[in-house]
């Protein structure tokens, strides 16, 4: 298998097209996983793939597509799998927010809200409890300012702790990943290649 080079992406509507050819990652919590993903797709989260980037690379014969909400983390874990000695890695352009805008499938279940919108519902929470603190107890501003430079951060290093840390409470962790049995899972759904004649 060849060293896989860097794709740009693909669309919505090509990876609807190719979901029989293709190995969809999702890199999402497993409770972002549970609430909605693209059929047929299997739950790697972030912070796990690291660790299991060789098995991925021993066992996948097709392209991957990695999928989040929105692209960032899937991106990142394209990054992640630089390396990997895979046959193409594709991020979906738009995440899974661009799939469902398209008004392609999605299979359902218990509905939670997003790492995104969690990281900008807490961060939100905090600029306004340290601005409406700071009125009574000026130091407290500084909680807003933390937050703010942490944002900052976020963006420029492309990375967030805030969602690290959100992505370990018993919210997001509740449904868990076996990972093994996905790497299995995977293995099972990959073509056969018929031996070579002599």
């Amino acid at each position: 298998m060849a060293q896989a080079a860097v794709n740009t992406g693909v669309e919505p509507a090509t990876l609807s097209e190719q979901l029989g050819s293709v190995t969809v990652l999702d890199v999402r919590s497993p409770a972002e996983f549970e609430s909605a993903h693209i059929p047929g797709s299997f739950n790697l989260p972030l912070d796990r793939l690291p660790a299991c980037a060789q098995d991925i690379e021993s066992i996948v014969a097709n392209p991957v597509v990695l999928v989040c909400r929105s692209g960032q983390r899937a991106k990142h874990a394209e990054r992640e799998l630089q390396g990997a000695d895979l046959c193409g890695v594709q991020v979906l352009e738009g995440g899974l927010g661009a799939w469902e805008g398209a008004g392609l499938p999605l299979t359902r279940g218990k509905q939670r809200w997003s790492m995104e919108r969690q990281v900008r519902g807490v961060a939100g929470t905090l600029v306004l409890a340290g601005i409406a603190a700071s009125l009574k107890f000026k130091p407290l501003a500084m909680l807003s300012a933390a937050v703010g430079g942490g944002l900052l951060y976020s963006a420029v290093s492309d990375t967030c702790t805030m969602a690290n840390v959100l992505g370990k409470l018993p919210y997001n962790e509740g449904v868990g990943c076996d990972v093994s049995q996905v790497l299995r899972d995977i293995a099972s759904r990959q073509p056969t290649v018929a031996p070579e004649a002599e």
